[in-house]
């Protein structure tokens, strides 16, 4: 019979197992010399049999051809099962030289066994109810008497078994195979998902880091302008603009450390345990322009709630003001005026940032990625952002964040 795969295999025994397996061919060869002997043995143990009778040169020429058409089960099992059932009704309908040996049915075996593991159930139930119908009405016609006889109800139970046998064996195969496509299915989503998460996560690193360096990049090469223009005439001036400088790039290497740091492994030393920035710390920000030459106004409501904010709403809100103002001081022209403009509603936090410049963020030219990486953390909080030109004059930012607390639930 086909081979099941078994539960658990010893070393002793894996070798030969594996070997069969890569040689089908064998192993066919193995169960016919098989079948031949349980055929033989069947026939000369039969308790009907005299004294004076044997097997005889017609029935062993029988069993022999019944046997080796069992090689070509796995390519014609449909053609053996037809031709070792023609051989077992010649062996009951001819035997005039004592009683039928039923025996040669476990060539019929062997083969219904195969019909039944290799098609689906109802062909199955067709085929082998065709199959033990035939045999066990030759046997009760022209066999054993009376016709209710034990060996003629034993051809209807072995080729009953062996459909049975070959159904369970299919449905178990059938299940194993499922279970194998769903683990694979599995393994394939689980890496899928994974990609998408270290995709996300690059993102939101590569959006944190052009925020970071472009705000504080923009802040060092005015205060750096500034140093170099007043040098000669208003050395005091210039020292003042120089540690601007120098602050604004203290703070540049600390955000840049706390970005990085997400990168490192557990336990890695000297890893960075500042907190991502929000609107605490606001002012600070602000400052930082207002120092730079900008005029900038904000207006908070209500200001006290601020401090409550989920962290991925505070993070995202401090780094559209952030991006806001840098595109302001970049492209807004001299003597600009910016307005923060921050509404806390039951539902959404409002963040409007305008200026009455003349100039165009580059990212609206296509040529940067400030507003671009600005709308992707928005929307990855399902929110809105919408930035452009005002009709009065200057540029216009204006996000709309869902609001959430820190314990996750909405305000």
């Amino acid at each position: 019979m086909d081979p099941v795969t078994p539960l658990a295999v010893g070393p002793g025994l894996a070798r030969p197992h594996r070997w069969l397996a890569a040689h089908p061919r064998a192993l066919d060869t193995l169960v016919a010399l098989g079948c031949l002997a349980l055929i033989l043995i069947g026939a000369a143990s039969n308790p009907h049999l005299h004294e004076h009778q044997h097997i005889g040169v017609f029935f062993g020429l029988l069993a022999t051809l019944s046997s080796a058409s069992l090689v070509l089960r796995r390519e014609l099992p449909r053609a053996v099962l037809a031709f070792t059932c023609a051989i077992s009704v010649i062996e009951i309908v001819t035997n005039d030289q004592g009683p039928p040996r039923t025996s040669i049915v476990f060539g019929v075996v062997v083969a219904l066994y195969t019909v039944a593991a290799r098609t689906d159930r109802s062909t199955t139930w067709r085929i082998g109810a065709v199959t033990a119908v035939l045999l066990t009405g030759t046997g009760m016609l022209f066999g054993l008497t009376p016709w209710y006889a034990q060996e003629n109800w034993g051809i209807f139970a072995w080729t009953g078994l062996a459909a049975a046998v070959g159904d369970a064996v299919r449905s178990r195969r059938a299940f194993i195979a499922a279970i194998e496509e769903r683990a694979e299915r599995a393994e394939r989503t689980r890496e899928e998902e994974a990609r998408r998460r270290v995709a996300e996560e690059r993102l939101r690193i590569a959006r944190e880091l052009h925020d970071v360096v472009a705000h504080h990049i923009a802040l060092v090469n005015v205060q750096a302008g500034v140093a170099s223009h007043v040098m000669d005439n208003r050395p005091d001036q210039a020292k003042e603009a120089l540690a601007h400088v120098r602050q604004a790039s203290r703070s540049a290497l600390d955000e840049l450390r706390a970005t990085v740091g997400l990168l490192r492994q557990y336990g890695d030393p000297a890893a960075p345990t500042e907190p991502a920035p929000g609107l605490g710390v606001l002012d600070q920000l602000v400052d930082g322009f207002v120092r730079a030459g900008m005029r900038v106004e904000v207006e908070a409501h209500p200001r006290e709630g601020l401090g409550t904010l989920a962290g991925s709403v505070d993070l995202t809100a401090y780094r559209v003001v952030q991006e806001a103002l840098t595109n302001v001081h970049k492209h807004a022209g001299p003597e600009v005026k910016a307005e923060v403009r921050i509404v806390r509603t039951h539902g959404a936090l409002e963040i409007t940032v305008r200026d009455d410049g003349v100039g165009t963020p580059a990212d609206d030219a296509g040529g940067g990625h400030g507003l671009l990486g600005m709308r992707e953390r928005v929307a990855a909080l399902r929110g809105t952002c919408e930035a452009g030109p005002r009709p009065e004059g200057g540029f216009q930012v204006r996000a709309t964040l869902p609001l959430q607390t820190r314990r996750g639930g909405e305000s």
